[in-house]
């Protein structure tokens, strides 16, 4: 497991094939006892060459004026390359403790594409529909979901429209006076 702090959030690092036993020490042990929310992000193509990011400053950084690689300390911002990740995706299960004062804190797991992830929903309940979006639009599979099945698209579509490699196309419009 790695710990990071940033942005007032505690980032634990798990093993997927220890997540519930982490979820389970966290709600049981240090009182976490919301899911507030489950995220997947895919960074497919992550760190190839022609992708940037940027490091903020105060000022923060002006969209229309991109900084380069010789941007100055008083720029908008410097250009930067990512640094590569583990695999393709990360999920961030987001809890919170009804509390006062009690800390943020993220589980983020790291898997590959078709790798299955246990499911939470006897950890928290409402991981049913967060897990059932990922399921939708990202093809994430959780083992033991009870009714794993598309929340928000139709039942025959194709593909997982949050995906990085999901075609961009749409249908043909068909203007008035075309022949």
């Amino acid at each position: 497991m790695e710990r990071r702090e940033a942005h007032d959030e505690t980032t634990l690092v798990v093993d997927p094939a220890r997540l519930l036993e982490a979820c389970t020490h966290l709600r049981d042990e240090e009182g976490f006892d919301v899911l507030s929310d489950l995220t997947a992000v895919d960074y497919l193509g992550w760190a190839e060459k022609g992708v940037a990011g940027y490091f903020g400053t105060r000022a923060g950084r002006d969209l229309n004026a991109p900084a380069t690689e010789g941007a100055s300390v008083y720029s908008q911002g410097f250009a930067r390359s990512p640094e590569p990740k583990p695999t393709r995706f990360a999920i961030n299960y987001h809890l919170l403790a009804v509390r006062p004062g009690a800390p943020r804190v993220r589980v983020q797991i790291w898997v590959d594409e078709g790798q299955p992830v246990p499911s939470v929903i006897k950890i928290w309940p409402t991981a049913d529909w967060h897990e059932r979006e990922q399921f939708d639009l990202m093809g994430i599979t959780f083992e033991g979901h009870p009714h794993l099945r598309r929340i928000i698209m139709e039942d025959d579509w194709e593909g997982h429209p949050l995906r990085k490699d999901y075609p961009l196309g749409g249908e043909p419009v068909r203007f008035s006076g075309d022949e």
